[in-house]
Formats: structure tokens, C-alpha cells, sequence
């Protein structure tokens, strides 16, 4: 399997079933997941797969590049287009020809350029800004989102019938919480990968650290897993990673109760505590994410950054 998918459970092993069902197809390919879950490894695979591996591999963030660089990035420009465009450029399309253009976040994309990529995908053929004829593109399109686009159809955001082009094939990553038993494999990847780089022994876990992370709820998912161990690779002393080693919030995380039906404790257990401290925990996770931005970590949550900072009050995370 491509570089860096890692697992054995049930989970990703569908994944790597449906990577290697698509690949040689040239059929469009929808990657759904939350933010971290690896789909720009997914797309990779399936282009390395496919019979347009000898091409290009094109990744285009469309949620990275503003909406008024993002056309002129997708699409080109002729000479004149706009003030400063002093050449022709292509555009990423045309770039991508004989190969694959990966649309990672395309949820973000402006209902003006979600027309323009539909007519790419019934015409394959791309029009550069300021320009009066169109080019053949022979692209494959891979599209990637970590938003509910059924929603955001319904709710007027998406379109459908681009939504219906796009949704040929879909994949859907699986979030790190629901793939535990994979944490073992990836944190020993990551710890062998920084210690290789920074010429470093290897270091491992201790069975209280790693039980830790298996406690741990992971809001951002493998990103947050690497970004962890390369943090303790750098300002870990010795070479095992103790428990005391792992951030506050990991070690003070308390497990939610996942409760399937059947198995709810005879006991009971607080609710209100539960939610209290995963609700904390999210929190905590998208303020480490966004570098302690709050209307960063707000968007990552999904909430207004009034809401985020009463949340962080009450709490007492202010």
C-alpha cells in the first residue's frame, strides 16, 4: 500500500480494498473524512495505482488559496487578463493533463468556479481567464472533503448536480477513534520516521504512555498523532516516552463512555460529565491545533468565536 497508510483494522483494511478496486478505473473519486484522517494519501495511492501514474500528480487545497487567486490558479490566464498578469500561466488543470488533479476541501470552492468545474468535468476541456478558445484537459479527478455535501447541497451551499458528478466513487476515511487499534502501528511509524531524521536513538512508548493514547479521543486524527510524536522525539530526554511526557490534555483527558446498545453500565454513569469533558477536550485539542488562535480554532469546531469563548469560560479554559 502507498507510503504511510498504515493500520490492520477492519476499517482500513475496507479502505485499501476500495483503493485497489478504483485505481485502475478512470472513474471520478469522491475521499470523504474529517480533517487529519489522510486523504491526500488515499488520492496519492490511487494515482500511484492507476495507469496515469507515469503522469502527473497535481494537489490543489481549494480552501489554502483565496477565492480570488483560487481561479486563476485552477483555470490559467492569458497575457492581460488582469493588472499584472504580464504572461500566459497555465492553470493546474492544464497542468494535470495525462494525470490526476486532486480538489482537496472543495466544499470551499465559490459557487462560481463549482459551474466552471462542472463544465471541466461534462466538456474536459478548460478556458483559461482572459482567454477565446478552450484546451483539451485528459485528467483524472479526485475531489476530497471533510464536510457532509449532502447537507451542504440541501442547504443551498453545493451544488447537486456537481455534488452527483463528483460522488461517482465514494471513499470514506475512517476518524482515528474509531481505528484504536492502529495506534500502536502508526505512533511506532511516526517515532522511527522523526528519530531517523533527527539522527536520534529510537524511542518508544512506555504501556502507561501508550495506554494514554488509546484513552485519548484524537479530534485531529492521525495529523494530530504524527504532529504529537515528532513533538516528543524533539523534547523527549531519554528514550522511553514516559506518561508524564504527553501534553496536559492527553493526560488529563478522562474516556468518554461509548456505550453500544446492550452494553450500557447497570450502573449508570454522568452524562453531563461526559459531555463536559469532551466537550473540554475538543476544545483544548483545536486551540493546541491553531496555535491558541481562537477564531482559528473556532472554525475547526465548527461554532462562532463568541460561542467558543463562553464555551472556554464556562469550562474555565479562560
Amino acid at each position: 500500500m502507498a507510503e504511510e497508510i498504515i493500520g490492520k483494522s477492519r476499517a482500513i483494511r475496507e479502505v485499501f480494498r476500495l483503493i485497489d478496486k478504483v485505481a485502475p478505473t478512470e472513474s471520478t473519486v469522491l475521499i470523504l473524512g474529517e480533517s487529519g484522517t489522510g486523504k491526500e494519501l488515499v488520492a496519492r495511492a490511487i494515482h500511484a495505482r492507476s495507469r496515469r501514474r507515469h503522469g502527473p500528480f497535481v494537489p490543489v487545497n481549494c480552501g489554502a488559496i483565496p477565492e480570488e487567486l483560487l481561479e486563476s490558479e485552477l483555470f490559467g490566464y492569458e497575457r492581460g487578463a488582469f493588472t499584472g498578469a504580464t504572461r500566459s500561466k497555465p492553470g493546474r488543470f492544464e497542468l494535470a493533463h495525462g494525470g490526476t488533479i486532486f480538489l482537496d476541501e472543495i466544499a470551499e470552492m465559490s459557487p462560481k468556479l463549482q459551474v466552471k468545474l462542472l463544465r471541466i468535468l461534462q466538456e474536459r476541456r478548460v478556458e483559461r481567464l482572459g482567454g477565446e478558445r478552450a484546451f483539451p484537459v485528459d485528467i483524472r479527478i479526485i475531489a476530497a472533503t471533510n464536510r457532509d455535501l449532502e447537507r451542504e447541497v440541501a442547504e443551498g451551499r453545493f451544488r447537486e448536480d456537481l455534488y452527483f458528478r463528483l460522488n461517482v466513487i465514494p471513499i470514506k476515511l475512517p476518524p482515528l477513534r474509531e481505528r484504536k487499534e492502529d495506534i500502536p502501528l502508526l505512533a511506532k511509524h511516526f517515532l522511527a520516521r522523526f528519530c531517523e531524521r533527527e539522527d536520534l536513538p529510537l524511542k518508544k512508548l512506555s504501556d502507561g504512555a501508550l495506554r494514554r493514547l488509546m484513552e485519548y479521543h484524537w479530534p485531529g486524527n492521525v495529523r494530530e498523532l504524527e504532529n504529537l510524536m515528532e513533538r516528543l522525539v524533539i523534547l523527549t530526554e531519554g528514550e522511553i516516552i514516559e506518561e508524564k511526557d504527553l501534553p496536559e490534555h492527553i493526560r488529563s483527558a478522562s474516556p468518554v463512555p461509548i456505550c453500544p446498545p446492550g452494553k450500557f453500565p447497570v450502573d449508570g454513569f454522568s452524562l453531563p460529565r461526559a459531555l463536559r469533558e469532551f466537550e473540554r477536550e475538543l476544545i483544548l485539542q483545536a486551540l493546541e491545533i491553531s496555535g491558541g488562535v481562537k477564531s482559528r480554532a473556532a472554525r475547526l469546531l465548527g461554532i462562532k468565536r463568541t460561542t467558543l469563548i463562553e464555551k472556554m469560560k464556562r469550562l474555565g479554559l479562560d
